[in-house]
C-alpha cells in the first residue's frame, strides 16, 4: 500500500513535467510561427486597404503590373501589364504580394558612409604626398 502511494505522487509530479513542457512548446511555436504570420496578415490588409491607382504591384504568379482601376466593392482590381497597355487584367485583390508606391521608387538611394582606414586623415595626407612626389 505505502508502495503505491509513493509511485503515485511520483506519478503526478512527472504528468506536471509533461504539461509544464507541453505549454514550453506551444508558447515556443506561437512565437516562431503563429504571431509572424499574423503580423505579415495585418501588414498586407494594410498594403491592399491603402492601394491606389497608378501603383506597381507584383502578383502571386510573378507578374508586375500598374494598377488602373480599384473595384472596392467586388474586392477585385484591374492590373495593366507590359509596355504595350493593351493587357489590362481584371484580378482579385488577394493575388496581390507586394505592393510599390510611385513616390517610394523615385527616392534616390542614400550615399553609404565611407568605413575603415580611407578616411583615416592621415592616409589620405599619405597618399597626398606620394602623389606630389
Amino acid at each position: 500500500m505505502i508502495f503505491r502511494l509513493e509511485e503515485a505522487a511520483a506519478g503526478g509530479m512527472g504528468g506536471t513535467i509533461t504539461i509544464f513542457y507541453l505549454v514550453a512548446i506551444f508558447a515556443v511555436f506561437y512565437f516562431i510561427l503563429i504571431r509572424p504570420q499574423q503580423k505579415e496578415r495585418k501588414n498586407m490588409a494594410a498594403r491592399l486597404s491603402s492601394l491606389e491607382i497608378g501603383d506597381s504591384i507584383r502578383t502571386s504568379g510573378g507578374f508586375f503590373g500598374t494598377v488602373i482601376d480599384i473595384n472596392d466593392e467586388g474586392n477585385t482590381v484591374i492590373v495593366e501589364f507590359g509596355n504595350n497597355k493593351n493587357c489590362r487584367i481584371p484580378m482579385l485583390k488577394e493575388a496581390i504580394v507586394e505592393v510599390e508606391k510611385p513616390e517610394d521608387a523615385v527616392k534616390p538611394a542614400e550615399p553609404k558612409p565611407e568605413r575603415g582606414w580611407r578616411k583615416n586623415k592621415k592616409n589620405t595626407d599619405a597618399k597626398a604626398d606620394s602623389k606630389d612626389a
